[in-house]
């Protein structure tokens, strides 16, 4: 483990560059658990359904948790998950908008909730203190989408015809913004990785290949030769585009703000 980052040692720049990384993963987290919140009805079965809802239960749970840690920097994580527009949400651009099919979802499950659990592994490695103690708890719960993901990717991989298309399809749709996403090297991350806060994007990358390699094969794809995408937002730490505003709507708990209670 990293020495404890002092954060009284980090200038403006590194406290907002801190700010991004953790605001992106904990907007990912909430936008991860609408996207599973989505399935709890239209899963292929009963237990799968009541698996989703479980999941969407974690992501929002590790969302506060990551939100929380706005406090170690002197700001106030209330207006960060409930005042903001969608235009200024950090999530992920794989969960922009709901999932066409149960296919896609199971390809979001293994990428994209595969992918913010890799920058979170590096994230829990690092000096900050927060992040040492809070996020190995997320990633305990994560083992269990890990599995559930593989489990349903490998059979719709092994599928024939439609249910394989649509595997393959929706891998390749959103696995260039994610590699973008972790492998990320701008002016922002570049400090946090120089505070010791995350490891470098060679081995963000490389810890994120390994993950889902062998899985990505199933449908004849290589990880290792696939590439990101240059359409990248350097303010939010994303790439470009935004989430659907109703989402963001139920994510920021619009319906029922008269009873939110802090």
């Amino acid at each position: 483990m990293s020495t404890d980052l002092d954060l009284t040692a980090l200038d403006d720049e590194g406290r907002a560059a801190l700010e991004r990384l953790i605001v992106t993963l904990a907007d990912s987290k909430r936008m991860m658990g609408i996207r599973y919140s989505d399935w709890m009805l239209g899963a292929p079965s009963l237990e799968t359904g009541i698996s989703t809802s479980s999941m969407a239960q974690d992501e929002w749970g590790h969302a506060r948790l990551l939100y929380a840690m706005l406090k170690d920097l002197g700001k106030d994580p209330v207006p960060m998950e409930h005042d903001r527009p969608a235009s200024e949400y950090a999530s992920i651009a794989a969960l922009d908008e709901e999932m066409p099919d149960w296919a896609a979802l199971v390809a979001v499950m293994v990428l994209a909730d595969g992918a913010i659990t890799a920058m979170l592994r590096s994230f829990a490695e690092g000096s900050f203190a927060p992040a040492q103690s809070r996020v190995p708890k997320m990633l305990a719960e994560e083992e269990f989408h890990s599995s559930l993901g593989a489990a349903w990717y490998r059979r719709l991989a092994g599928a024939e015809g439609e249910a394989r298309d649509l595997l393959s399809g929706a891998t390749r749709a959103i696995l260039p913004a994610l590699l973008a996403w972790v492998g990320a090297d701008d002016a922002p991350m570049t400090r946090v990785v120089a505070a010791g806060v995350i490891g470098t994007a060679e081995e963000r990358l490389t810890a994120f290949r390994d993950d889902v390699r062998d899985l990505l094969a199933l449908i004849d794809l290589d990880i290792d030769s696939a590439g990101g995408t240059d359409a990248w937002d350097t303010v939010r730490g994303r790439t470009t585009g935004q989430p659907a505003e109703e989402a963001v709507a139920r994510a920021r708990g619009d319906l029922n703000r008269a009873l939110l209670v802090e």
